[in-house]
């Protein structure tokens, strides 16, 4: 048990108190990084045929280790989640999302080996890789914080992406009405008036299709002003929360001092 509870320290951010959990960390988030610069250097013909071979290294060392780390946390679920059995606390892992991006990240990998997959498909699934860069979540500071942010503005966010789908489709339906005759090789249908409302109400203005009658122009003159505005409140509701976010976790900091670990220096929960 005791040799149990350590292995899960390295691996929980929670409980890193030594030079080891720190090792382990910064090691797993290296990794990752190099995983996905490596999966960016593979797109380029010239360095994959150059350095496939070392890719392939990297990719081969990483299933390993993340596979280890998949198990381990299996193995060791139930000192996370203490309120259920070892059986339900694995599989309360497994179907997390953490877990199932842990599997995610690892399983493309082996799939050829038991099933037959056309190499189309395999190219895909190799994109999983990328999945391995939200793993990081685990190792980050900063990324945990962004996340509660997300999680505390949520329905705020979903109130305005609500309100802009809104006016997307009522502008697209509006501008492929006032375009379709004049032209229906541009507005022939409402979808594709959809993507001129994207491109517009977030005034990018690819100017691939645009309006040509004089309606057509006031309406878009309409939808870019609207777009200043309602795009930007997602923004604006991210930054306050974000700002609050930092101020409470500065105050907790305060009123609850962590106490220092007197070998390596590191803060210790209390």
């Amino acid at each position: 048990m005791k040799i149990r509870q350590q292995i899960y320290n390295l691996i929980d951010e929670d409980k890193s108190t030594s030079k080891a959990d720190a090792f382990v960390h910064y090691f797993i988030s290296a990794l990752i990084i190099i995983n996905v610069i490596a999966l960016f250097l593979e797109s380029y013909e010239n360095i994959n045929a150059a350095y496939k071979t070392l890719f392939w290294y990297i990719e081969i060392f990483s299933i390993i280790i993340f596979s280890i780390e998949y198990l381990i946390r299996i193995w060791t679920a139930d000192l996370e989640y203490k309120d259920v059995t070892p059986f339900k606390a694995g599989l309360k892992y497994i179907f997390s999302f953490m877990g199932i991006i842990d599997l995610l990240s690892v399983v493309p990998f082996y799939l050829p080996y038991f099933i037959k997959i056309d190499l189309r498909v395999i190219r895909v699934l190799r994109l999983f890789r990328l999945l391995r860069l939200l793993k990081l979540n685990r190792h980050s500071n900063s990324l945990r914080l962004i996340i509660n942010v997300f999680r505390r503005t949520k329905s705020d966010i979903l109130i305005t992406v609500f309100i802009v789908s809104l006016l997307l489709i009522l502008s697209a339906t509006l501008m492929y009405n006032i375009e379709n005759a004049a032209q229906p090789e541009a507005f022939a249908n409402i979808g594709e008036a959809l993507w001129w409302a994207v491109a517009t109400l977030t005034t990018v203005g690819y100017g691939d299709i645009y309006p040509v009658t004089g309606i057509g122009k006031i309406l878009s003159g309409v939808i870019a002003l609207l777009g200043i505005g309602i795009v930007a409140l997602p923004t604006g509701i991210i930054s306050s929360a974000y700002i609050e976010e930092i101020q409470y976790n500065r105050e907790k900091s305060k009123n609850n001092p962590l106490e220092q670990c007197p070998h390596c220096g590191k803060d210790l929960k209390k």
